[in-house]
């Protein structure tokens, strides 16, 4: 759907003020860019820009006959509402914040996602309505106005406080049935894998390689979830999705979560935090990135999203996506470019499916270690319908009958916790 047309805008303190992923942000939105201005200069407390190129950008919005000005830059309510006042009347000021919050209400479908939608938008509202309120105060007592703005602005304060806390109860409501959920898959024998990294950057595609239930095909699934749609989009949606794996022997769920951005302040990655936890308390988390980035957006991008991870995921694999558009040597070199920050990438291809099996593998051997055992139990129906069990939470490696054929001896591996239930479960047979 179609948001109107955008002027681009950029300033960068020194260098070239790069538009390329703005202008992907700017489309994901649903504008047209028509145009755009930037400028390499210390950013101007009234208008960000200097004034002369924000005049210029007035007047290429103006000409241009743009509905929006989008800028790659946090703005303050002062300098939305001065280049506001100097663009063509009606004309939307929109920053990078309001942008990615836009992109995300757009995108939004699920109760949790909408929820974290409108906790982002009041964290980033209060402080604007703060200093709004200041500088109403300093107008009024300018002119010596007594009263009549305290009481009414303090409601209003108050008010989006108060609607904050409440979001955030449900969130947290939400988080708990989530974390319910990881540990019920866990005690079921289940591996959890998560994609992460940068929008972009193939997950999507990489879920399809690796899942079993999915065809790489998306014509051919009739029930292939939205949030797995290859689109050349950014954000194409907040939900995560999971699919399971069967992962050299081991039982695996593998989660493909909402790409990461650079610039993000803490406010919105902390409104984001319920659908961040899916990639925090995974078992490993794949670091997907883009082989085919320029070395330095490729090493800024990993940076950014080993931040994020950084003291939060227990275990990450790099895997160097897309390596079928870069050359052999020129993909050497990136490797070599990336090894402080990422010392044993995995270079695949989802498209193209090499590097699959050896991305099987790396994540098999990351994974946390399992436990194998022998259980020796009666012949009986009881044991059989442990054995079902047993099939559906572990990995079972043989199954034998030795003797008379009245005892069953069982070799399994599993997750240290399955492992402890089961032998719980042989015990009680046995007794």
């Amino acid at each position: 759907m179609q948001t109107g047309s955008a002027v681009i805008a950029k300033r960068a303190d020194d260098g070239t003020a790069e538009t390329t992923e703005i202008r992907a942000l700017a489309d994901a939105a649903g504008y047209e860019v028509v145009d755009a201005v930037t400028q390499s200069r210390p950013e101007d407390s009234t208008y960000h820009f200097g004034r002369g190129k924000a005049e210029e950008l007035a007047e290429t919005v103006a000409e241009a006959g743009a509905s929006a000005v989008v800028f790659d830059n946090p703005l303050s309510p002062r300098q939305t509402s001065e280049l506001g006042r100097l663009c063509p009347d009606e004309t939307e000021i929109i920053d990078r914040y309001r942008l990615v919050l836009h992109i995300f209400a757009r995108r939004a479908g699920t109760k949790e996602a909408q929820l974290q939608v409108k906790l982002a938008r009041l964290r980033y509202e209060l402080p604007r309505v703060q200093a709004e309120i200041r500088l109403e105060k300093e107008v009024a007592n300018e002119r010596r106005a007594r009263g009549g703005l305290g009481e009414k602005e303090n409601r209003r304060i108050t008010d989006i406080k108060n609607r904050i806390d409440r979001i955030e109860s449900k969130l947290d409501s939400i988080s708990d049935v989530g974390g319910q959920r990881r540990e019920k898959r866990r005690r079921a024998g289940f591996d959890l894998v998560a994609l992460a990294g940068y929008t972009n950057a193939g997950k999507s595609t990489l879920l399809r390689r690796l899942a079993d239930e999915m065809e790489l095909d998306p014509e051919r699934h009739d029930d292939l979830h939205e949030s797995a749609a290859v689109e050349d989009r950014l954000f194409e949606t907040l939900e995560t999705t999971t699919r399971r794996a069967e992962i050299r022997g081991r039982k695996a769920l593998v989660t493909d979560t909402v790409g990461f951005i650079r610039d993000l302040p803490h406010w919105l990655v902390e409104s984001f935090e319920a659908t961040l936890t899916e990639t925090y308390e995974a078992d490993l988390v794949c670091l997907v990135a883009d082989a085919s980035d320029p070395a330095s957006e490729l090493r800024e991008k990993l940076r950014t999203s080993l931040d994020l991870l950084e003291g939060e995921a227990e275990r990450v694999l790099t895997v160097l996506n897309k390596a079928d558009r870069v050359a052999d040597d020129e993909l050497d070199e990136r490797v070599a470019e990336i090894a402080d920050l990422a010392p044993d990438p995995v270079v695949a291809s989802a498209t193209e499916g090499t590097g699959i099996d050896a991305l099987r593998g790396r994540i098999a051997d990351e994974l946390p270690d399992r436990k194998t055992d022998r259980l020796r139990l009666p012949n009986t129906s009881e044991t059989m319908s442990f054995l079902s069990w047993l099939y559906d939470h572990a990995r079972v490696e043989s199954v034998r009958y030795p003797g008379d054929s009245e005892r069953v001896v069982v070799e399994f591996d599993a997750d240290p916790g399955v492992a402890e239930r089961a032998a719980a479960k042989a015990a009680a047979i046995s007794a």
